[in-house]
């Protein structure tokens, strides 16, 4: 089978495209590098500079490619900066996105796999989250999220194009090759690993006032080789439809601090400083779902080993991807 994977010089596109390559699919990344990394894309895959938001370029990609699916990737997820510019990401997430689903639709493409997040969630009222829960998004990022959701609905009943969109929650870890680098970075584990490193004097903790056990936010953190498999099995998903990816395990922030001071042999200091807007106090996920339907089988369920996996990667790469 042959893939566009957009966003695959992104840290979960990334993985994900290697994971494909290694199974034998023919992949083609489509970046604009705006955050990505041109180190990020797999040797192996055909690599296309572009911007989504280039509605000719990306419907004559598809047009020509011969593409048996996509796997979308592409957007911008900083919860924080879609508070202070929502129009950023309505118009990326949402509008750019659009001008993809009308390229499948041009390029006869009936496979379409969706990284979409447990954002479009909110704050849940069933822990863990099922995907029967509301979706009450209570930052723009995951309703930018949501309403492409929404719209691949519409493209499935006009048009016939499969979907399954997959709603994940804390991405980790990283493969031998390929692991997390973002500008800013905003991701707790990462950044973690820079304290650890002494790139950084301290870790910023937002809140410890939330109505957890110890006071601080809990998230469930997956692997992104997890994330890869369950990619992988969408591409023939039985239905069309939404489905949740997390270990149903949760691990607050200084959880995750402690963990990372066992598995880096650092004191890695810590600093309390106000919430962050947007904030939910718990988000864990409940992906019975995606083993019953989809068959997966994810791998890396203790959170050490997925932290392993990122120090690894860190040490051998302390600068990230060069330029």
């Amino acid at each position: 089978m042959k893939i566009l994977v957009t966003g695959g010089a992104g840290y979960i596109g990334s993985a994900c495209t290697e994971y494909l390559l290694d199974k034998g699919y023919k992949v083609t990344v489509f970046d604009s590098l705006v955050t990505g990394h041109r180190g990020a894309v797999d040797k192996r895959a055909e690599f296309v500079k572009g911007d989504l938001a280039d509605r000719e370029l990306i419907i004559s990609v598809l047009k020509k490619g011969g593409f048996d699916g996509i796997m979308h990737f592409a957007a911008y997820s900083l919860v924080g900066e879609s508070m202070t510019n929502p129009g950023k990401y309505f118009q990326n997430n949402l509008g750019a996105g659009i001008n993809l689903l009308d390229g499948a639709v041009e390029g006869k493409v009936k496979s379409f796999v969706f990284s979409s997040t447990c954002a479009t969630y909110g704050e849940p009222t069933q822990i863990p989250i099922p995907e029967t829960e509301k979706q009450s998004p209570i930052n723009a990022y995951g309703e930018s999220k949501l309403m492409f959701e929404k719209a691949l609905k519409w493209y499935n009943q006009i048009f016939g194009i499969k979907y399954a969109a997959l709603r994940y929650f804390n991405a980790a870890g990283a493969t031998k090759q390929f692991g997390e680098d973002h500008s800013p970075e905003t991701h707790l584990v990462p950044l973690v690993l820079k304290v650890a490193l002494g790139k950084m004097k301290s870790i910023k903790i937002f809140g410890e006032d939330y109505q957890t056990p110890d006071g601080t936010c809990i998230r469930d953190y997956i692997h992104i080789l997890d994330l890869a498999q369950a990619h992988e099995l969408a591409l023939s998903a039985p239905r069309s439809g939404h489905y949740n990816l997390g270990t149903g395990n949760g691990y607050s922030v200084k959880q995750i601090i402690d963990v990372s001071r066992k598995v880096t042999g650092h004191a890695i200091p810590a600093d309390i400083v106000e919430r962050r807007p947007g904030d939910p106090p718990r988000l864990i996920g409940c992906s019975a779902l995606a083993k019953k339907e989809l068959g997966w089988k994810p791998q890396f369920e203790n959170v050490e080993a997925v932290i392993q996996s990122a120090w690894d990667w860190t040490k051998k790469n302390p600068e990230g991807y060069k330029k």
